[in-house]
């Protein structure tokens, strides 16, 4: 089960375009699995291709970075989201310019 719903997560991710994000909640309820936010969030840390699978897209409901970011940490994130012209506005992804709605 665990692998199928990673694969879900990872299939939905890789809709986000660049210079957008989403939020793990989102992906959840995008997957008709509401409750699982934290389980996309471990698929995500899980990523076998973080190239292929853009997992930096994914941030908190509020715009907020996760400390934990598989592939470097805060500072790789906050990086691959500037070079893909996401804006920042008090530490925070500015959500209503870029966020992507899946539902």
């Amino acid at each position: 089960m665990e692998n199928s719903f990673f694969e879900k997560v990872y299939n939905t991710v890789k809709l986000i375009p660049k210079g957008y994000v989403c939020t793990y909640g989102e992906i959840a309820k995008y997957l008709k699995t509401p409750t699982m936010a934290r389980q996309v969030g471990w698929a995500l840390h899980k990523n076998p291709n973080p190239k292929l699978i853009p997992c930096h897209r994914i941030v908190f409901a509020d715009g907020s970075l996760s400390s934990n970011f598989a592939f470097g940490g805060m500072n790789a994130q906050y990086q691959l989201l500037i070079n893909e012209g996401i804006v920042f506005k008090d530490n925070k992804v500015d959500m209503k310019k870029h966020f992507y709605h899946l539902i």
